[in-house]
């Protein structure tokens, strides 16, 4: 197997909706960001596969490296592999990478955030870094561009942290700042718990309402020239803002099971904001 080919499989497997996005990109663009995608995914199975913390660590101490060593021009992974061809061609910074792994060491370190303030930090490492890298792939004139993607990386997070409160809180962790549960009363116990209740309603129409204005706030960030280049991370919001969407006519119902599209809607979602432009 080919280091493309290993990163096809691993985006593949995810069944996430980014994948359905990429399928409409130009071969060298696919494989570029097919390969920072199967990165992500690699150094994110760390922190959430590894048992041991100690040993997850020591995972992400060799990822380290091993990006030092893609630097160098001597990968030795699949996935360094297949992204070192496109560093410099489409700017991909060393110290992003980086950044993305001082994500997930993040959830090593914490699993709760007083406030929204801590909780954007969090959520820059992990999605407002890769949104950055991802519109630097798929192609930049104006420099605005990358704050559009900044803000989408944030919304795209949101929207994860919103689906997965239930599977989140079953590992321990809870993303929804504390103050904000404070404000609602709802006791980080019904998180744990999974008890769903008009309060827990209230608090994720907050959370709901807030990511929309996120999406819409990047949206007026997209410059008209990069609009059609950034066609692929407009992609991902429909999908994205659909699965928000059908959360919410869910009444929230996120403790318990997790919410997706299927299949043929993210691939529909995909070809109608393509066809759209």
């Amino acid at each position: 197997m080919s280091p493309d080919e290993y990163c096809q499989e691993k985006a593949a497997q995810s069944g996430s909706s980014f994948y359905y996005s990429f399928l409409f990109l130009p071969q060298g663009k696919r494989q570029a960001i097919t390969a920072l995608y199967a990165f992500c995914r690699e150094v994110d199975d760390v922190v959430d596969d590894c048992t041991d913390e100690t040993v997850a660590r020591n995972k992400l101490i060799w990822w380290r490296q091993e990006i030092q060593s893609m630097l160098k021009a001597n990968p030795t992974h699949p996935v360094t592999k297949a992204l070192l061809p496109h560093i410099q061609r489409f700017q991909i910074e060393g110290a992003h990478l980086l950044a993305v792994i001082d994500g997930m060491e993040m959830d090593l370190n914490q699993n709760r955030y007083l406030d929204f303030i801590g909780l954007q930090k969090y959520c820059w490492h992990v999605a407002g870094v890769v949104g950055i890298m991802s519109a630097s792939i798929f192609g930049i004139q104006n420099p605005q561009t990358k704050r559009f993607a900044e803000k989408l990386g944030l919304a795209f997070q949101m929207t994860n942290i919103i689906r997965d409160v239930g599977e989140d809180a079953r590992k321990g962790r809870i993303y929804l700042p504390v103050n904000e549960l404070q404000q609602f009363n709802v006791p980080a116990s019904d998180l744990l718990n999974a008890r769903h209740s008009d309060a827990f309603v209230a608090l994720m129409q907050f959370q709901y309402e807030r990511t929309q204005q996120l999406y819409a706030e990047a949206f007026a960030l997209l410059p008209a020239e990069d609009r059609r280049s950034q066609r692929t991370g407009l992609i991902m919001a429909s999908i994205y803002q659909a699965l928000l969407e059908e959360i919410k006519h869910d009444q929230f119902q996120v403790l318990k099971q997790r919410i997706s599209l299927t299949p043929i809607r993210k691939l529909w979602l995909a070809w109608k904001t393509y066809v759209r432009g």
